[in-house]
């Protein structure tokens, strides 16, 4: 049975890598010869709507199906021994196998009619691995996720009925004249927006990390909150020719930009700093789609999934080690005791803040250079700019309290060796992290924008990048910088910076929680209190009682005559008194 249980794993993770090589080799083929695969099933003629089932095969979806095959293959090798004690670990194998496939639905498919597969496979399955520890918390932020998520079901929904209009649902063929274009507009805007967590959608991101380190790893980097970026961008010429969808989606991406980096330099929680940045990620993501660079965006989907898969990775073996305690506050000092996953968990937080070289340093600099000729609002640019260096900030704290800050573990705690099975698809994961960035840039997006700025501008990413440095290391040390703890509980407390703007009270229970109290004193006070009492069960209660006392004196009982005679000459004489005086 042990034997079933690591081959199951490590089958499909095998797999996962053979099909990496397999697409690209494909990859290498479409991009040497310039060449695009289209292939027409034709299901069922409906009037003159045909329905049918089509895969497209250009350098954007096999590329895309690479970068997913990489790093599901990785996280698989990684759970082999992260979930070795977990007696379901096949079924958790082949729900990842199933989650890896619906995402290749939406990669590969351009149908609408068929996508919805795809993004229905996610949000079902998504369902299921978040709840999979089976307890209240996991199916709390379980339900927050599938009924979020179903928003974007209901609007891709939506499109697909209006797209009726059109006589087709292919994506490459969206020519609407009749009236009709500004609603499936609409609805693939709003279907992106929840899939990739946007504001207001944003509170079941960090919900979603109730299920296990490995699922995160694959959601937050290459399969569930991409595929709303991903549908965005394959939409994106047909979205682009309605002026709001750019200016909408801009206000709404630097809002979500700055709401993640406030309530990630205030989280304590490992797992939700790193899902905080995800969403931060996200939002430079659809500032690049709303400043009209869709290649960038593609770019940084691509590199942003690589290290944010590490980073998940890397925090996964240290919760493994650490008794699974994800209190930020309780790391420090375990560079010596684990070297190997400290170095990938820095590379990956250096590529996070676009350090020179790296992954994230080739896509997040031509996006914030990009928003320098965007001609946009000053005061979102300046949000924009603002948001980045939080992510500097909370990357140097995340580095600081869990590497380099004082010891707050137990202090004979022995943090574990460091196995090949955890070593290795880090190890893979941190080359993309190093040579990602480059080898996209030179392959795929070497023509996608060429800025010129002045050395003031050019330098600006710097300076700001410096700067959250420098306030992610005084707010790590706060308290040896006379702030008070009184203080932060405030902010904390009455702004609710942590909670994301009141996101996650207002997407749970803070919607009902009201309702229910009502509820609560209704049925506590009323309906089973004082109407109960002045009703049904106070008159039975009072009725019984005097029959009981009308029985007891029935009985022919002297003593009960000689008192009734004794309380009647009292009631007498008291009325006489009364009367006289």
């Amino acid at each position: 049975m042990v034997w079933w249980k690591y081959s199951v794993s490590s089958v499909l993770s095998l797999l996962m890598y053979v099909s990496f090589f397999f697409f690209l080799i494909v990859l290498g083929y479409l991009v040497v010869f310039d060449v695009c695969v289209f292939v027409v099933w034709e299901i069922v003629v409906v009037g003159s709507s045909e329905v049918g089932f089509n895969l497209v095969l250009d350098w954007i979806s096999v590329s895309f199906c690479c970068v997913v095959m990489l790093i599901s293959g990785s996280v698989l090798w990684f759970s082999s021994e992260y979930m070795a004690g977990d007696p379901f670990l096949p079924r958790f194998s082949w729900l990842v196998f199933l989650f890896v496939l619906s995402m290749n639905f939406v990669i590969f498919v351009p149908n609408v009619i068929s996508v919805l597969l795809g993004w229905d496979g996610l949000g079902l399955v998504s369902f299921v691995l978040v709840v999979y520890y089976q307890n209240y918390k996991s199916l709390g932020a379980g339900l927050v996720t599938v009924l979020m998520n179903r928003v974007g079901d209901v609007m891709i929904l939506l499109s697909i009925g209006w797209l009726c209009y059109n006589g087709s649902w292919n994506i490459f063929y969206l020519h609407l004249d009749n009236g009709m274009s500004f609603f499936v507009c609409v609805c693939i805007l709003v279907a992106g927006m929840t899939k990739s967590a946007q504001v207001p959608f944003s509170s079941w991101l960090p919900a979603a990390m109730a299920a296990p380190t490995p699922v995160s790893a694959l959601v937050h980097s290459s399969t569930l909150v991409t595929a709303g970026v991903y549908l965005l961008i394959r939409f994106y010429s047909f979205l682009v020719l309605h002026s709001f969808f750019k200016v909408i989606l801009l206000l709404v991406a630097v809002v979500t930009m700055f709401m993640a980096g406030i309530a990630a330099n205030l989280e304590q929680d490992l797992k939700k700093i790193i899902a905080l940045s995800t969403l931060s990620q996200l939002g430079v993501m659809m500032c690049a789609l709303g400043l009209g660079a869709w290649k960038l965006a593609l770019f940084h989907l691509y590199t942003h999934a690589l290290f944010k898969a590490l980073l998940f990775l890397c925090a996964g073996a240290l919760i493994h080690r650490s008794q699974h305690s994800q209190d930020l506050r309780l790391g420090g000092m375990i560079w010596d005791q684990v070297p190997v996953f400290t170095s990938c968990l820095h590379v990956a937080n250096m590529a996070l803040c676009g350090a020179p070289f790296l992954a994230g340093f080739y896509s997040k600099d031509a996006i914030l250079e990009s928003s320098l000729f965007g001609g946009g609002s000053a005061l979102l640019l300046l949000m924009f700019f603002f948001a980045t260096g939080m992510t500097v900030s909370y990357s140097l704290r995340l580095s600081y309290w869990a590497l380099w800050g004082s010891n707050n573990f137990y202090s004979l705690h022995n943090w574990g060796g460091e196995r090949v099975q955890e070593v290795a698809p880090m190890v893979i994961l941190v080359m993309g992290a190093v040579f990602g960035g480059s080898l996209f840039m030179w392959v795929f997006f070497y023509d996608s924008h060429v800025n010129v700025l002045s050395v003031f501008f050019k330098c600006m990413t710097l300076v700001v990048s410096v700067m959250g440095g420098v306030g992610g290391w005084l707010l790590s040390s706060a308290s040896n910088c006379g702030v008070k703890k009184d203080v932060r509980r405030f902010l904390v407390s009455y702004f609710g910076l942590v909670y994301m703007w009141f996101l996650v009270e207002i997407s749970s229970q803070g919607v009902v929680k009201d309702f229910l109290n009502v509820g609560y004193i209704s049925l506590y006070l009323c309906d089973r209190g004082w109407e109960e009492f002045f009703g049904g069960e106070g008159s039975f209660l009072l009725v019984s009682r005097l029959s009981r006392g009308l029985q007891e004196y029935g009985h022919n009982s002297i003593m009960g005559y000689v008192s009734i005679i004794v309380f009647l000459l009292f009631c007498w004489c008291a009325l006489l008194v009364v009367m006289l005086f």
